[in-house]
Parts: C-alpha cells; structure tokens; sequence
C-alpha cells in the first residue's frame, strides 16, 4: 500500500472558527425555528420572510428582489409565497410599470403574526440569538469576534447562472 501525503488542513485557529460556523449553521437555525414554533404558526423561512417585507419600502418588493436576498432560487421562493399568501400572510400583486413582474406585500395579516412572534420574550427569535450568539450570557462561545461575523456575512463573488450573465452582459 502505497502512503500518501498528509492532506492540508486549516491552522487551529482557523479551525476553531470552522467549527464556530458549524455550530452556528445548524444550532442557531434550529433553536430559532422551535423558539417560533413554541409561540407561532410561523417557520424560521416564514419569519424571514415577514421581516424582509417589513423593512421594505411599503411593505412590498419584487419577487426577484427578495429571492436574491434571501439567497433563493426563484421556483422555491414562489412556492413558499403561495403558502404563505394561502395563509393571508403575503399575497401576490401584479407590477402596473412593467407588467412582467410580481411584488410580495405584506399583508395587516402578516404584520400581526410577525409582531406576535417578535414581541420580546425568552423565547422570541431576538432572545434567542442573544442567547446562542448575538452577545449576553452565553453567546460569545458560538460566534467569532463581531469583526469576523462582518466579514463572513459579507456578500462575496456571485456564482452561478446570474454571475454567468452578468458577467456576459459586461462583455458583450
């Protein structure tokens, strides 16, 4: 059998913000979808959603503009729309500018249901992130140094068919 050379692999530091990140990646999500669920018929997507619509100008954005920030294709996102509106959550109005594109509103609905599960109790979506990462007791172990969360938050190059044609469109 022949030996092959050690794989390289990341420095102890580095390593320790690697398993940080896995904690947070999947620990975070979890303990925030069940604080939502103990309280609200909402899901972690759900409430993202809501908050997304709720800092937008009017309550309303493109479809396209909330799938790109939320990092959705648009299929799914449409899909999750239609259940959501299903619910008097959101619902769907057609662009009088254009014709082509939909906005999401945020329905009165919608509002109430992201305000009840906002509202500030040990086990709402703020205290939770306070709790297991966001700062306050407990949470400095899950998260790097705020300056490290920047950067790892920060968008970096797009990939995929959208940076395919956009980077097309630059050179054509």
């Amino acid at each position: 059998m022949s030996s092959t050379p050690a794989v390289p692999w990341l420095e102890e530091s580095e390593m320790e913000l690697w398993r940080a990140w896995l904690r947070v990646q999947t620990g975070l999500p979890a303990a925030m979808g069940r604080a939502l669920h103990a309280d609200s018929e909402l899901s972690l997507q759900d409430f993202e959603t809501l908050v997304r619509l709720s800092e937008a100008e009017e309550g309303r954005l493109r479809v396209s503009a909330l799938a790109e920030q939320m990092h959705w294709e648009r299929s799914r996102l449409s899909h999750h729309l239609r259940r959501m509106g299903g619910r008097g959550l959101v619902e769907k109005v057609e662009c009088a500018e254009d014709g082509r594109g939909a906005f999401v509103v945020l329905t009165d609905a919608g509002r109430e249901a992201l305000e009840g599960a906002a509202r500030s109790r040990e086990d709402c979506p703020a205290a939770v992130l306070r709790r297991h990462g966001g700062g306050g007791a407990g949470g400095a172990e899950l998260l790097p140094a705020p300056r490290g969360r920047a950067h790892v938050l920060s968008p970096g190059p797009r990939s995929g068919r959208r940076a395919r044609r956009a980077s097309d469109a630059r050179l054509g």
